[in-house]
């Protein structure tokens, strides 16, 4: 069995979550700069056996698009060029800032270490993954 990696994308930087090999625990991996993504994925990709990416879905309250849908779309499609042997999920990610934000509140992290926008970003693609390993259990 391959890990499922997921990806909160952001414009500046990339959140990325990582389960074990059997798909049980999703956990934060890294952050890296987006424009450096594509190059990371292919790198990790070697060392480790990846069966699927998993990549945050951006919505409003109205269910309509978010207006970061566009450049993720834009980088679905290099993922696919770059990546083409890996299937891509999506995954609705409202308030996955938010629930990091509270989460770091609630591990205890000071305030200096909660404005680590980078450590958000991880978190919140652990969400993302957590949320896809829930609701595809059975």
């Amino acid at each position: 069995m391959g890990r499922i990696l997921a990806i909160d994308y952001g414009t500046k930087r990339t959140g990325i979550a990582i389960t074990d090999e059997m798909q049980i625990i999703a956990s934060g991996l890294t952050t890296v700069d987006t424009k450096e993504l594509l190059q990371f994925l292919k790198d990790y990709i070697t060392k480790e056996k990846v069966e699927k990416i998993v990549v945050g879905l951006p919505k409003q309250m109205d269910n309509t698009a978010s207006e970061s849908e566009v450049y993720i779309q834009k980088f679905l499609v290099q993922l696919a060029k770059a990546i083409p042997n890996i299937p891509v999920d999506r995954v609705d990610e409202r308030f996955t800032s938010k629930m990091a934000f509270q989460s770091m509140i609630d591990s205890g992290l000071k305030k200096k270490q909660r404005k680590n926008k980078a450590l958000i970003d991880e978190i919140s693609a652990t969400l993302i993954l957590q949320s896809y390993l829930s609701s595809n259990l059975f």
